[in-house]
């Protein structure tokens, strides 16, 4: 249920709005990817959440633009 709600929310947002979006969540993810290389990780599956994130961004976004 929590990534229909996420959906919604995406597609309910301006493409300015999701490319904030894409932007951030690269961001965490690259802290993410550091965290973990250096053993300060705790949550290792936050990572593979925010990847998927980025990909929901991404497919709204590429609908968006068609």
């Amino acid at each position: 249920m929590k990534s229909k709600q996420f959906m919604e929310e995406l597609r309910g947002k301006s493409v300015a709005e999701l490319n904030e979006d894409l932007v951030a969540a690269k961001k965490e993810l690259f802290n993410l990817r550091f965290q973990n290389a250096t053993n300060q990780l705790d949550n290792t599956s936050r990572i593979k959440e925010v990847k998927r994130n980025i990909a929901r961004i991404q497919t709204v976004l590429a609908s968006a633009q068609n």
